[in-house]
């Protein structure tokens, strides 16, 4: 049976991608705990990263940093956060988000009920900044 992910992924539910690579994904989260949280996510059904290759591991990891450096540009936030939960989707998902606190590091602080516009455009405003770091080839249009 596939995950939440693999549909969004397949594109069976709508989702706000920011990157597309071979092994990966990369989209906004529904519930973001500040704008820009974004979802690293690989296409391979994964459900706890200790279960995952070492490679895709490293993968994610390397497209986070990326994601994390157009977050602190684009949204003017001292650091990128980054985790790994796993408890919400059983597929292996990595957690990049634009952060000031160690306050920003609580998911139950989540936003259950974001303002579509904005999400729209805190997507758009990522996609800019990894064009701007040379990641064109990775970026989806929209």
């Amino acid at each position: 049976m596939s995950t939440l992910f693999t549909k969004i992924i397949n594109g069976e539910i709508p989702g706000r991608f920011i990157w597309n690579d071979e092994h990966a994904v990369a989209f906004l989260t529904i519930g973001p705990i500040t704008d820009g949280h974004t979802l690293v996510v690989p296409r391979e059904e994964v459900d706890k990263w200790t279960q995952a290759p070492a490679g895709l591991v490293n993968h994610l990891i390397e497209v986070a940093g990326k994601i994390g450096r157009a977050q602190v540009r684009a949204f003017g936030s001292e650091r990128a956060g980054l985790m790994v939960a796993g408890f919400e989707v059983p597929h292996l998902h990595v957690h990049v988000w634009p952060t000031n606190s160690l306050a920003d590091f609580d998911l139950a602080r989540a936003d259950t009920n974001p303002d579509p516009v904005v999400m729209d455009q805190n997507a758009e405003k990522l996609r800019k900044a990894l064009r701007e770091d040379g990641h064109a080839e990775h970026v989806p249009i929209s």
